[in-house]
């Protein structure tokens, strides 16, 4: 099954916790804290497989979750990383962030990887707090949790030369003729429902990859048939071979599919418009294909024409080597502008509150921030030093005094993620 499209939910995993612990040992006096870190959380890293050509290993999965580090122990022994989990994906995968709608990555050639999740790191234990004036400090972290993220993971397939062009005008024959790709073939409509690819060869011992797209109809960029599920799959493409029935099927005129065809592509990509494109003008061992052509001829001026009879082999070669020599002339270009990868966002410098309080209908206090909310989950609230040392955190962040402002009183509860305090 060809799966070309995936919605994903990755999470990250958590750092170990670090430990709590004392050196008591016969004749060490005041031997002090001896609790070691935790280790990191796994990273959810995706990298290309050369042997896959789908996405149907990643429908069937919801969640991808990193395991936690492991926690920290006594005699100041931290705790192992966690192993990364690996997903891997065939080339030409890109991947966006579902929520913000940019990209991550553009899985296009063989080594490609990407971390898309980092995993939290490891809690520290109480002996990475020891300082002259708190010698002894008597409390550690929780690990930090790890990244969330929803995906959209997307396949566009790798090929260099696109055939497009309306159902059965003979798209999977030529490439069953020019390569050793075997794609279903038969006297109706939508027989090719997947995308097929074929390596090709041509002169001088160069080669090509090309992609039989199924067949577009009127409407297909907003829904109609399957265009809209395997158009994207043409924006890889650096030429494109528009195949025409030259023998008029079903009384069609030949004119009236190219520039049916024409107008589904400027209205998925205007861009597509512009690349390179010859005309594949089939079936001429039909009657009516002379004079088609004739005409076809006064309408669109300054394309190559190329006539060939598939299903016979007459008159591919030239096709395949002019596809060749335009592939020699053109540079490949990147899919996507690097402004539209998060990595290259420029985020304008402004100052923002780390936190926003707002008051319940019960008239709970809510406080949510992500920092505030990070420091909530490493805090391990088991002895009264962690407690202070949260509160104290708290008060230097600004949050005592707002609340102070907004008519706190005393007694009111304040909420932090599902954590209840009450104000003192």
């Amino acid at each position: 099954m060809f799966v070309d499209e995936v919605i994903l939910k990755v999470e990250a995993g958590r750092g170990g916790d670090g430990c709590l612990a004392f050196r008591r040992e016969k004749y060490i006096p005041m031997g002090g804290p001896f609790g070691g870190n935790g280790g990191k959380g796994a990273d959810i890293k995706f990298i290309v497989d050369e042997g896959l050509h789908t996405l149907i290993d990643l429908r069937y999965m919801k969640t991808v979750k990193g395991n936690k580090g492991e926690n920290g122990s006594g005699k100041n022994q931290n705790g192992k990383n966690a192993e990364d989990v690996i997903i891997k994906v065939p080339q030409g995968t890109i991947i966006t962030d579902n929520e913000t709608g940019l990209l991550l990555a553009d899985l296009k050639n063989k080594d490609d990887s990407i971390v898309v999740a980092v995993g939290g790191r490891g809690g520290r234990g109480n002996t990475a707090f020891k300082t002259q004036s708190n010698p002894a400090p008597n409390f550690a972290e929780n690990g930090e949790p790890g990244e969330k993220r929803i995906l959209k993971i997307e396949l566009k397939l790798l090929a260099d030369v696109g055939l497009v062009g309306l159902p059965s005008v003979g798209k999977s024959t030529i490439i069953s003729m020019i390569s050793k790709a075997k794609p279903k073939i038969a006297a109706y409509h939508f027989t090719t429902l997947t995308p097929n690819l074929g390596v090709v060869k041509a002169s001088k011992g160069r080669s090509y990859v090309v992609a039989d797209l199924p067949g577009l109809i009127e409407g297909a960029s907003s829904g109609e048939g399957l265009g809209d599920k395997f158009l994207k799959h043409i924006e890889r493409t650096r030429v494109i071979a528009h195949v025409v029935d030259m023998g008029g099927a079903e009384n069609r005129n030949p004119y009236d599919d190219y520039i049916t065809i024409r107008n589904e592509l400027k209205a998925f990509d205007e861009s597509l418009l512009n690349r390179p494109e010859i005309i594949i003008a089939n079936k001429m061992d039909l009657d009516n294909a002379k004079e088609n052509l004739k005409q076809f001829k006064k309408k669109v001026k300054n394309k190559d024409i190329y006539e060939i009879t598939a299903i016979l082999g007459e008159g591919l070669d030239d096709v395949v080597n002019r596809l060749a020599d335009i592939l020699d002339e053109i540079p490949e270009k990147p899919l996507y502008e690097e402004e539209k990868f998060e990595s290259y966002i420029l985020y304008k410098f402004k100052k923002e509150e780390p936190y926003t309080i707002t008051r319940d209908s019960d008239g709970t206090w809510i406080v949510k921030g992500k920092e505030v909310e990070k420091l909530l989950e490493m805090t391990k609230f088991n002895t009264e030093e962690a407690i202070s040392r949260f509160a104290n955190k708290l008060r230097k962040m600004g949050i005592d005094d707002k609340l102070v402002e907004l008519g706190v009183q005393e007694g009111d509860i304040v909420r932090i993620l599902d954590y209840e305090f009450e104000y003192r």
